[in-house]
């Protein structure tokens, strides 16, 4: 089991970027795959973007790829989502998700650990 705590979400005019970071409490974390999903008020939680365990798969969502990287860094057992030109539909409660020896996967029924979440507002 994995800890996750989630950080750098704020308001944020559209055209803007944030990084948000993901801190893992785990002796393993370079054996976890981390997806970023996010939840919109009145909208089911979405798949956002993963890397897989060993950072040879990335996904992204079709409306973030171009704008979003995703990263992970073993050495600080960190994860980041950098959201560049943020339009206000980025709105949401950003959440990072943990999936011991995953490939990435876009489903979040794979994920079992997860973070309290981030807020992310972007305004026109």
């Amino acid at each position: 089991q994995v800890r996750l705590a989630e950080s750098g979400g704020g308001p944020v005019q559209a055209g803007g970027s944030l990084r948000l970071s993901c801190a893992a409490t785990t002796h393993t974390f370079s054996r976890y795959a981390i997806g970023w999903f996010r939840q919109a008020p009145g909208k089911e939680r979405e798949f956002v973007a993963a890397i897989s365990w060993n950072r040879d798969t990335l996904n992204y969502q079709d409306s973030v790829k171009g704008r979003f990287t995703i990263s992970k860094d073993t050495d600080k057992n960190m994860a980041y989502l950098q959201m560049n030109n943020l339009v206000p539909e980025d709105t949401a409660v950003y959440y990072c998700a943990a999936e011991y020896f995953g490939r990435a996967s876009t489903t979040r029924q794979q994920y079992r650990d997860w973070g309290q979440g981030t807020q992310v507002t972007v305004s026109s």
